[in-house]
């Protein structure tokens, strides 16, 4: 139940607080005056849509706030599920700043606006004139009928079965398209795979390929360097090491005469060492290196068949052309295991639909069941409300699939007249008729909905008299099971309410601004007076509404 509303900075409104009770809740006003306003204001922390243009200060942010009691509407397991604290007294918040930027709230947690209007539809349904739009609706109409059927835990189990029916359906047309069109290409990739397996690629082995391959190309050249140094080594007239020798003798000589020369001498034994290793090492390398074009073709063919896979596959070197072969090989075999993973998916989806038929066909026909009741109680209280030969039927088809509320198509019946047989509801019947037939249905709901707020904007549009009067009657009679917003030109109805608030436009030199004001049971009487008799209101009108004001009371 709505127990405050809040608004800041919206359109016409500066600044209003309205408390609010349960039953029946008039408000009137005259045209212009700004009742729509608050409709608008309220429907910003149902979640629609806005930005600055709402502002009344272009400078200021404008701030809607709902205050809610909600210890009766088994809401617990939507506030867990969304990770919100669950309060008895439940706040909604909506901010719209100058730059048109908007922030939610629930009990001051930051939230999406979806996430706002998913809990706002479930703690008000706001009526108006447009929602007769909704009585061509499946949903709607599915919806009015489950309130009777009593199918409502058929109906979460059927949803719940319905979700991962869809998913697994989703799923393996994605990966049926996917290993049809990749079958297609298996034997391209097979035969890629054994072409690269035929290779025998070895990790490395390009690199050593291309050395040995620069060696076998040099090789007479290598070998002709390498025994020219090897003889300047060991020539037999002058050659390094013999040179290197009498430095040593002529060192020997005056080690005796000269003290720094033993560091010399150790110097030129250290270098023969070396010297001599490295002649040896280059001598033994020199006799090594032969030329051996049979294998210098093997080395080229063998790089040949490396590069031409390297530029095929598109790869940069052997290491990412064997990673290529592990990738060929995968997607080979997620073809293959997709099979096994279609026939999962065809076994459970064959489960849930035969538990979806079952389901939905027990939701069929307790649908079924209470048609006659519905069309019944709708009929008789569309008479009462100025139809005298209202018949109202409704159609249930079977339809060919599953659909997210079952396998039943709901088409409303209405007529309004004797020789014609009921037709569409949204082809046949006039706005008023709409209106009546919305109001039928909503008090209908009213025992079997948990709704707690309902808002009628103007649901008696286009009535009078006894009919208006009657529209009060229901009006009333819903209040007492939920807590009912009705705003209304008819003084039947306005008379009607247990609390009254009257909308006004407060003008001032410079500005407009919107207010709502609660009326005592004396302002009530003038109000409903100048319901009855417009701008001037005379003494019969006041008596009447007096009358009026007597009845609706008791």
């Amino acid at each position: 139940m709505l127990i405050k509303l809040f608004v800041q900075n919206y359109a016409l409104i500066k600044e209003l607080d309205v408390d609010l009770e349960s039953g029946l809740t008039i408000i009137t006003g005259e045209t212009g005056a700004g009742k729509s306003i608050l409709l608008g204001a309220l429907s910003l922390i149902l979640g629609t849509r806005a930005d600055s243009s709402v502002l009344l200060d272009k400078n200021e942010k404008c701030i809607v706030e709902g205050t809610f009691q909600i210890d009766e509407y088994e809401l617990n397991e939507f506030f867990i599920s969304n990770e919100l604290d669950y309060e008895i007294v439940t706040t909604l918040r909506r901010e719209i700043n100058p730059a048109g930027k908007s922030r939610a709230f629930i009990n001051d947690t930051p939230v999406t606006v979806n996430l706002l209007k998913e809990l706002g539809d479930r703690l008000i349904d706001i009526h108006s004139q447009h929602q007769t739009l909704m009585l061509n609706d499946n949903s709607f109409q599915l919806n009015l009928i489950d309130s009777f059927s009593g199918a409502s835990k058929l109906k979460g189990k059927y949803r719940e079965t319905y979700s991962g029916y869809r998913k697994l359906k989703k799923e393996h047309s994605a990966l049926k398209e996917k290993s049809d069109k990749n079958r297609a290409d298996l034997e391209y990739y097979q035969f890629q795979y054994n072409q690269l397996d035929e290779a025998k690629l070895n990790e490395g082995e390009q690199t050593e390929l291309e050395t040995e391959q620069e060696l076998l190309s040099h090789a007479e050249e290598i070998k002709l360097a390498l025994s020219t140094s090897s003889n300047l080594f060991f020539a037999e007239e002058i050659s390094i090491l013999s040179m290197l020798r009498e430095v040593k003798t002529n060192l020997i000589k005056i080690k005796l005469y000269l003290p720094d020369s033993e560091n010399l001498l150790a110097r030129t034994d250290s270098s023969l060492i070396e010297l001599d290793d490295l002649a040896a090492e280059i001598e033994k390398l020199s006799v090594s290196i032969e030329a051996d074009p049979q294998r210098l073709s093997m080395v080229n063919s063998r790089l040949d068949t490396i590069y031409s896979l390297i530029q095929k596959h598109h790869v940069n070197n052997l290491q990412e052309l064997i990673v290529k072969k592990d990738e060929i090989m995968e997607f080979i075999t997620s073809i293959v295991s997709s099979d096994e993973r279609l026939t999962d998916l065809e076994a459970r989806i064959e489960k849930d639909k035969a538990l979806l038929k079952n389901v939905s066909q027990e939701i069929s026909d307790m649908r079924m069941a209470v048609l006659p009741e519905i069309e019944s109680k709708i009929t008789a209280i569309l008479k009462q409300l100025g139809i005298p030969n209202a018949k109202f039927k409704i159609l249930l088809r079977h339809l060919p699939e599953f659909t997210p509320t079952g396998v039943d198509q709901a088409d409303f019946l209405f007529s309004a007249n004797k020789q014609v047989a009921p037709e569409n509801l949204a082809k046949i019947a006039s706005g008023g008729e709409l209106s009546r037939v919305m109001l039928s249905l909503k008090s209908l709901l009213t025992k079997n909905n948990n709704l707690p707020t309902i808002i009628f904007d103007e649901i008696d549009a286009g009535v009078s008299g006894e009919v208006a009067d009657k529209v009060g009657q229901i009006l009333s009679a819903m209040g007492k099971y939920m807590q009912v917003i009705n705003i209304t030109h008819l003084p039947q109805v306005a008379s009607r309410g247990s609390r009254h608030f009257h909308v006004y436009k407060d003008d001032t030199d410079n500005s407009t601004f919107t207010r709502v004001k609660l009326l005592s049971h004396e302002e009530r009487i003038m109000e409903v007076a100048r319901l009855l008799s417009g701008s001037e209101v005379t003494e019969t009108a006041i008596k009447n509404a007096r009358e009026l004001l007597k009845a609706g009371i008791n």
